[in-house]
């Protein structure tokens, strides 16, 4: 496989033109799943916000991208999981940005679930917030600024993962945050539906893949390969 080498601005990663890694390991917390910035001109798009912690330092991230957090419009949560949700709350209080999920990880979220936060397993809590848009189906299409981001119902890590993907600059784009799992019956896990789910992803033949912890790759032969090492791992 191979990982995209990346251009550094600040605390801030430039992927390509106009989309930026904020968060992580390596540029916030260790406990924090990757959180990505997309620019579309006018307004901004975040995806997932690590697990609380990190909240300032992500905004310290946006500011350091050349962005002021309160352009951002929408913060879009791939999943319940507390890495991904945690610093949800404090931007949705101090930016107003609105939160979007899928219908069926939202609940969790609204309430505040220690259990399918997984909260509880991170040793911390977290509040019940307010999701203020919920998608359901199969896909759904956003308009950003004229621009499509296109949001794929990928279930199999939660009932309720998404997956994004946009075209730009004659390259696709995917956001695919917890492709290699893990899967957790108790919390919600269905293998089956991950496979398919993984199909579904496979299909795109995207340029480069910006995954939930494993990094960055690209071309798309590097893409398939990460995808299929993990559905050949689940079948084992």
């Amino acid at each position: 496989m191979t990982a995209k080498r990346q251009r550094v601005m600040g605390r801030a990663v430039t992927i390509v033109s106009g989309i930026y890694l904020i968060g992580g390991a390596n540029l916030t917390r260790s406990e924090d799943a990757a959180v990505y910035l997309i620019d579309f001109g006018t307004e901004q798009v975040m995806i997932d916000s690590g697990a609380g912690r990190s909240a300032k330092r992500l905004e310290e991230n946006i500011r350091a991208a050349g962005f002021d957090p309160h352009g951002i419009s929408t913060l879009i949560l791939t999943h319940r999981h507390i890495d991904h949700i945690g610093a949800a709350p404090y931007f949705r209080e101090r930016f107003g940005c609105r939160i979007l999920m899928h219908d069926l990880d939202a609940d969790a979220v609204e309430q505040g679930d220690p259990v399918q936060t997984v909260a509880d397993w991170y040793g911390t809590s977290f509040p019940p917030t307010p999701v203020d848009i919920r998608v359901s189906g199969e896909e759904e299409t956003l308009s950003f600024d004229g621009e499509s981001l296109h949001i794929l119902f990928t279930p199999g890590h939660t009932p309720g993962s998404l997956s994004l993907y946009l075209d730009r600059d004659g390259r696709r784009i995917l956001f695919g945050q917890d492709i290699h799992g893990p899967f957790i019956p108790r919390l919600g896990a269905d293998l089956q539906a991950w496979r398919q789910s993984m199909e579904k992803l496979l299909s795109l033949k995207a340029d480069l893949l910006c995954e939930g912890h494993f990094g960055i790759f690209e071309p798309w032969e590097a893409v398939e390969r990460f995808i299929r090492q993990h559905i050949d791992r689940n079948n084992a």
